[in-house]
């Protein structure tokens, strides 16, 4: 199934991500790479919740590969690269396992419940303390908890939560995302809604100063959108585009991607 040779950009940095996750499954011993590139074009910023006239533009190079480990396991890694005016590095490299605990068919379609598990942290010094910081320098463990359901239309839908448990200064959060999206011939859509609410933690120009970035709380909502379409059997290319429009210490804006997918099939 041309699902299965997907899943694009699933980034630790908030302005790109779309769930850490995916509902789909490689198989064994098939694997998938994905070379993504992208720019962010903020024009404001939620200092806390009080909105302002801050900017930035933000561009990143991302690599992430998955693999099916059994039919139910799955392995995935990503490590983006990110560049904000002078603030240039390798961010945070992710590892993630997830398990598909349950699959029931009906008359209409099938459901799939899955657990995935993994960490994230920086893979390099960068610098904090700024609104051109491409993160909190913050290592974190992620659980999650995905509902997928998938009509015999090629309709589906997706639901994941869970938590992150961020060492150190920086807040824990708690995620939400809901992806629903359709297959036709050589071609792939979805739409997404993503949710992040922190707990606790400083808010960009509250009080005492000076200010540890890393305590910062990250709060917000995005709605976003993904095309695909393949080339061939094992390559394709996608576009996607996301806004971001409410939060806390979050910028507030558009980000947009584009990238290559090469499926490799025994």
């Amino acid at each position: 199934m041309k699902y299965c040779i997907l899943f694009f950009i699933l980034l630790s940095f908030k302005s790109f991500s779309q769930g850490k996750i995916d509902g789909f499954y490689r198989g064994k011993g098939n694997a998938t790479l994905v070379l993504g590139l992208g720019f962010e074009d903020p024009k404001h910023y939620f200092a806390g919740d009080t909105k302002t006239d801050l900017s930035r533009s933000a561009y990143y190079v991302n690599l992430f590969a998955s693999y099916g480990l059994t039919e139910n396991l799955d392995a995935q890694v990503a490590l983006p690269y990110i560049s904000s005016n002078k603030n240039s590095d390798l961010q945070d490299v992710s590892l993630f396992l997830k398990y598909r605990f349950y699959n029931k068919e009906n008359g209409n379609g099938k459901l799939e419940m899955s657990f995935g598990s993994g960490f994230s942290t920086p893979a390099s010094d960068y610098d904090i303390g700024g609104l051109n910081d491409i993160g909190q320098q913050a290592t974190i463990i992620d659980t999650r908890l995905m509902l997928h359901y998938q009509w015999k239309t090629q309709w589906f839908a997706t639901l994941q939560s869970g938590f992150s448990f961020k060492f150190e200064e920086t807040p824990n959060s708690l995620p939400v995302t809901l992806k629903v999206g359709t297959s036709k011939n050589n071609w792939y859509y979805d739409v997404y809604y993503d949710y992040q609410h922190s707990f606790g933690g400083t808010d960009y120009l509250g009080s005492p100063a000076p200010q540890n970035f890393k305590e910062f709380g990250v709060d917000y909502h995005k709605v976003g959108g993904t095309v695909y379409t393949s080339f061939s059997k094992n390559l394709g290319a996608y576009i996607n585009l996301s806004y971001l429009l409410a939060g806390r210490n979050s910028f507030q804006g558009a980000a947009y991607g584009i990238g290559l997918v090469y499926d490799f099939r025994k």
